[in-house]
């Protein structure tokens, strides 16, 4: 099989447009079920596969801290996805990232408090490296198709993924702001933390909707605000994605590739025959397990 984009839409993405070949896949995974029907078609255009994984499901029916993240990038990976595109929307907490602006993140920071963010666990350990926990290779040409769309882009900046589903307070958003993060959301963490374990090359796509409450000209952030602005801007998502999926980059070089390398401690004879079995789509054939 080829390169295959996989594409997760956040809120307001719930499909991608000008596929054909259209298959839904329902996925059977060792964590459950994803958020929902895996979409598998080809851009009309060029013929490029895609995959499409609503992260809330369809209707927005899953809540951030609900989201089975786990099984949505086992899924991904067991249906051959070879690259990670996450769309998010998000809260702007710089001046310079106006509502309607895309920002192309290059580093996180987890408040998440209540979901499960490792593969490993159940008898067996393993620590991959996360010190850059997006794809340098496949940020850039997200951040090129951001370019392209005539799209006001900004290349790098922080994530912090509060849990939610509350927005922040003031006294939390001005914390996070003097941390100096570029943005804020609630769903890209553990799903980042899982690709690298899964070693699937992964980049985020952030759609602000607003600036969050710490600026003092804005009102309190509402539902109604950040639906106004994602109409707006969620057409430049899917043209992003739909840029990258008929050119993507070569990621042979990725620090995803080879995450697991050396990463899995436990003795091959201690890793219980559930656990082998649970995390035979990750590790088989490796001579590691």
């Amino acid at each position: 099989m080829g390169n295959v984009l996989a594409v997760i839409g956040g809120s307001g993405l719930y499909n991608v447009d000008d596929m054909t070949d259209i298959e839904e896949v329902r996925v059977e995974t060792p964590y459950g079920a994803p958020s929902d029907a895996v979409i598998c078609g080809r851009l009309k255009e060029n013929g490029a596969p895609m995959m499409f994984l609503p992260r809330h499901g369809r209707g927005h029916r899953v809540s951030p801290t609900e989201i089975n993240y786990r099984a949505n990038i086992c899924a991904l990976k067991k249906l051959g996805a070879t690259h990670v595109l996450s769309v998010s929307a998000v809260g702007s907490m710089k001046e310079e990232i106006a509502p309607g602006d895309l920002v192309v993140v290059d580093q996180f920071i987890d408040l998440t408090k209540r979901r499960v963010s490792s593969f490993f666990e159940d008898g067996i350990v393993g620590h991959v490296a996360f010190s850059d926990p997006v794809c340098s290779i496949m940020a850039a040409a997200a951040y090129e198709a951001a370019q392209a769309t005539g799209a006001r882009a900004h290349k790098g900046g922080t994530y912090v993924c509060i849990e939610g589903p509350q927005f922040s307070t003031r006294a939390e958003s001005l914390v996070y702001r003097s941390w100096g993060v570029s943005v804020i959301g609630m769903t890209n963490m553990p799903e980042a933390k899982l690709a690298r374990e899964a070693e699937l090359p992964y980049a985020t796509l952030a759609l602000s909707t607003d600036y969050d409450c710490w600026h003092s000209s804005e009102e309190a952030v509402t539902v109604e605000m950040v639906i106004a602005t994602l109409t707006k801007n969620v057409g430049f998502a899917r043209d992003v994605a739909k840029r990258l999926a008929a050119s993507l980059p070569d990621v042979s070089k990725s620090l995803a590739k080879d995450a697991l390398k050396n990463a899995v401690m436990t003795a091959p004879e201690k890793i219980p025959q559930e656990t082998r079995d649970r995390l035979a789509w990750l590790l088989k054939p490796s001579p590691r397990v």
